[in-house]
């Protein structure tokens, strides 16, 4: 890839064309007096030593320097170094359930919206721990690998939607298995996956699976997303009307959230339970919670900025200068029978 850092300098290159029409007047009056001064044949008998290609020459090399200089102070960057460099954190996993419950609205705008935001503040907080997204209903995927791209983390959160799932349901111990696979091996200190949903599991033994996974040194922590009395899931038809998913046998299905199941997760993790609302995510004591976990050294390979390359395009100007500032404008004397520069420019007789 290739990129200009100062490219406000590369209007300097307008004088270019400039300079050229500049030469071009000149050289026409130049040779318009010349004529005017005698024959030319005479004329240059009596200038032996003058030379209708040198300045030619120099002029031309001394463009190609100007312009250049013009792109060297541009500051071209030519593709991206990847660079390593240390860091001191933990690994974070964060598993957002996205099943059709989800889109259950008793916490406002919905349980899904408030997770997805609740995941934003808390990826605003990080510094130089690392962060990985899955999301899950009735299977889990990896939505983001283990990184330190916070701003990746929140362009893939946006787009998350329940369509991303199409097995539904709440398999909330796949989403531990899959969390369990995306840390870095290794150090067992630091590693922690916090998973929102509405606790409402169907599809295994997710209470095993936290243990095995504390056992593995994974602190889970859970956010419950939703309130206890629960709220109807919305549907929406193509015409954009809202109506409410019912059961087999007409009625409509109130989700409610599942805190027992939620509480016992985190237990089995060894993390803690927190309950959001309309008004808070329990960001704070959660963070609190990040916080106190042992930090380690961790290597991560980051992008750093182009690579600035100027130096090579002042260097051959530089070149170019020296060169022209060596030919002379006259023919030198002892070369005179050589033409190194033969011009064109008058037909001898």
């Amino acid at each position: 890839m290739f990129q200009f850092s100062n490219p406000q300098y590369l209007y300097g290159l307008l004088t270019v064309p400039a300079l050229l029409v500049v030469f071009i007047i000149y050289w026409q009056k130049r040779n318009k007096a010349l004529k005017a001064f005698g024959d030319a044949k005479l004329v240059q008998g009596l200038m032996p030593e003058a030379s209708e290609a040198r300045p030619w020459v120099k002029f031309i090399i001394a463009e190609l320097a100007l312009v250049l200089i013009f792109i060297g102070m541009a500051g071209p960057q030519f593709g991206t170094k990847l660079r390593e460099i240390k860091r001191e954190g933990i690994e974070l996993v964060i598993a957002l359930d996205v099943s059709n419950s989800m889109l259950a609205e008793d916490i406002a705008p919905s349980r899904l919206e408030n997770a997805k935001r609740a995941i934003a503040k808390l990826t605003d907080r990080l510094n130089s721990d690392k962060i990985a997204l899955i999301v899950f209903a009735g299977d889990a995927f990896v939505q983001l690998p283990m990184t330190t791209d916070y701003s990746a983390a929140k362009m893939f959160l946006q787009t998350i939607t329940p369509k991303l799932v199409t097995n539904q349901g709440t398999a909330i111990g796949e989403a531990i298995k899959l969390g369990m696979k995306s840390f870095t091996p290794g150090d067992e200190k630091n590693k922690a996956l916090i998973i929102l949903t509405d606790g409402e599991n169907h599809e295994d033994n997710a209470l095993d699976i936290a243990s095995s996974a504390n056992d593995a040194g994974i602190i889970i922590h859970t956010i419950g997303m939703g309130l206890s009395k629960g709220a109807p899931i919305p549907i929406y038809n193509k015409y954009g009307q809202k109506d409410y998913r019912t059961d087999n046998s007409g009625n409509v299905v109130i989700s409610k959230l599942d805190e027992t199941m939620l509480k016992k997760i985190a237990a089995s993790g060894g993390g803690k339970y927190i309950r959001a609302n309309n008004t808070k995510s329990g960001l704070n004591a959660l963070f609190d919670e990040l916080n106190d976990m042992d930090k380690v050294e961790m290597d991560s390979k980051v992008y750093s900025e182009y690579e600035e390359q100027y130096q090579y395009f002042i260097g051959f100007a530089l070149l170019l200068l020296v060169i022209e500032f060596l030919i002379l404008q006259r023919k030198n004397k002892r070369l005179i029978a050589v033409e190194f520069f033969k011009s064109n420019l008058i037909k001898r007789n």
